[in-house]
């Protein structure tokens, strides 16, 4: 029987602090043992703390302490407005921890997938902590690095949908840390899989002859119910003709290894009824179906013979599966207790290497804008399996970087017909990446592939909020309801007759005495009160009306 001496050790200081306690408790009793005995509950609440996962320093940021002191806002560059159709998508420039405290208002629970590419704290200048690059020689190296991502993470968690999942991607530096953070924000039953990718190929010179061609990408669901479309599924070849409208097919050997001995039933001449060309079985290798359903499968076109297809160079018959009852069967498969789907451990070489990625750049600017920018083809996959049957879902990436996200979600629409899916993606604007490159990588490729999307940006603003009460700066937060009613709706009030927003009763007054002709639907403050006249106008109109949430005002309020 193993004995656990960190907890005898533990008991043992519980018992001598209650010791302390009784002997306080004891004591003439006056503020300083008051003090004491607070002192006490302290080291003892510490003492009986976690004691097993990731154990680091804490640490603050100075964005921490302007969040303290600052509501964050959100203040819209019209001039930077993208308006080509289709879904409308969001960049957001700013610190990402104020970015995600705004999301945590307009889209909690609501983010079907998050991808995120953070900094890898390689000790070099690849991660920046309070305007400083963090060096090897830094005593809290990696400590700062866990308290910069935990806190985000955590917030992230509660972004994402029931059915939701996050993919990080990270290399050897910190991976075995970031697993563990994940482990405890996620819940460990939620970890979905990690999946290695090569970024290069092997180099010589490097430390101990191991040269690191693979980073990594971990992937964590929001609960059981997320299921990723497994690597099998995407690989498989499917076709789209003619005589099967709007369902992709492919073909499976219809021999199995069993011989007639064995199944009997299955041992028969299949006969193409379109030519009456006889295919008779192998004995040692029957069909997969038997002479009792054949007439089944044919009639419903299951069967493919060859010379069905001039692409398809086949000499015996096929069995044909279709795509959606692959995917409904991928969706059934799971890999742990919680119902999470195991994910592969490898992915399709089509994805792409850090070349590749530098490739993508390279065909929208002149120069390099972007160091070690990942492929949007291996993006692009992930939202493939991430995002299964979704079709209007919301992928966020609050690491955006060069904007690969941002594309790979526009590129995936375009080769989808049925795929409605919106990106929000956030980054600062440190040597002006956001504007330069991030937004203009968005603005070239939507221009160039003529995609059908849109694009609103966003700038973080702070107002002060330190030793003033609500009432003395209410109104000027009024002023920035709208961007968030934009972000959470996917819409957009500038110059759109189509649909409008009141924040005052006198705004709701000029809207009903001069109604545009083309609003279908209004937006109104949680505390502005249509009259029964208006109400009357609003449904003789068929405008549809919807009450801005009170947790706008209230979280804003704190």
């Amino acid at each position: 029987m193993s004995i656990n001496i960190s907890k005898e050790k533990r008991e043992k200081l519980v018992q001598k602090i209650n010791a302390i306690k009784t002997y306080i408790s004891s004591a003439k009793q006056d503020e300083n043992t008051a003090q004491l005995l607070t002192y006490v509950a302290d080291i003892e609440k510490d003492i009986k703390g976690k004691k097993y996962g990731l154990v680091f320093e804490e640490h603050r940021e100075g964005i921490d302490e302007v969040l303290e002191n600052n509501l964050p806002i959100l203040s819209e560059d019209t001039d930077l407005f993208i308006d080509n159709g289709g879904q409308m998508n969001f960049l957001i420039e700013g610190d990402n921890l104020a970015s995600l405290k705004l999301l945590e208002k307009t889209h909690k629970g609501r983010i079907d997938l998050i991808y995120i590419d953070p900094p890898y704290n390689r000790g070099v200048d690849d991660f920046k902590y309070d305007d400083n690059f963090i060096t090897k020689s830094d005593n809290y190296i990696h400590s700062k690095w866990i308290s910069f991502i935990n806190e985000r993470l955590k917030i992230a968690r509660n972004l994402l949908s029931k059915n939701g999942a996050i993919f990080i991607s990270i290399d050897d530096n910190e991976q075995a840390n970031l697993k563990l953070i994940c482990d405890a924000v996620f819940g460990e039953q939620n970890y979905a899989g990690m999946i290695p990718w090569r970024k290069r190929t092997a180099k010589t010179d490097v430390p101990f002859g191991i040269s690191q061609d693979y980073e990594w990408i971990l992937i964590y669901a929001r609960s059981g119910d997320f299921n990723a479309f497994t690597q099998r599924e995407n690989q498989r070849k499917y076709y789209s003709t003619p005589d099967i409208p709007n369902r992709e097919w492919r073909v499976h050997d219809l021999t199995t290894q069993r011989t007639a001995e064995e199944r009997p039933n299955s041992f028969f001449t299949i006969v193409n009824p379109k030519n009456g060309e006889e295919y008779p079985a192998n004995p040692n290798a029957t069909w997969r179906i038997t002479v009792d359903t054949i007439g089944d499968y044919i009639a419903q076109n299951r069967i493919v013979f060859p010379g069905d297809y001039d692409f398809m160079k086949i000499t015996k018959p096929q069995l044909r599966y279709f795509r959606d009852d692959d995917e409904k069967k991928a969706l059934k498969k799971t890999g742990s207790t919680a119902g999470v789907s195991a994910t592969t451990t490898q992915l399709p070489q089509t994805v792409g290497m850090t070349k590749e990625g530098t490739a993508d750049l390279g065909d929208l600017f002149e120069r390099k804008a972007f160091p070690y920018p990942k492929p949007v083809e291996l993006i692009k996959y992930l939202v493939q399996i991430g995002t299964i049957n979704k079709e209007n879902a919301t992928i966020l990436d609050f690491f955006a970087g060069s904007g690969t996200t941002g594309q790979a979600v526009l590129k995936y629409n375009a080769e989808h017909k049925d795929s409605n899916r919106r990106f929000i993606l956030c980054t600062n604007n440190e040597n002006n990446i956001c504007r330069d490159v991030t937004y203009e990588r968005i603005k070239r490729v939507i221009a160039k592939e003529d995609y059908k999307a849109s694009l609103k940006y966003f700038k973080v603003d702070y107002l002060p909020i330190s030793d003033k009460l609500y009432y003395e700066y209410a109104d000027e937060l009024l002023l920035h309801i709208r961007e968030l009613v934009e972000l959470e709706n996917g819409i957009n009030f500038n110059g759109n007759s189509e649909i409008a927003i009141v924040l005052s009763e006198e705004e709701l007054d000029d809207f009903s005495n001069d109604i545009p002709a083309q609003c279908k639907t209004i937006y109104i403050g949680h505390d502005v009160l249509p009259t029964e006249a208006q109400e009357k106008l609003f449904a003789k109109k068929k405008i549809k009306v919807n009450i801005i949430p009170e947790y706008y005002y209230r979280d804003l309020e704190g």
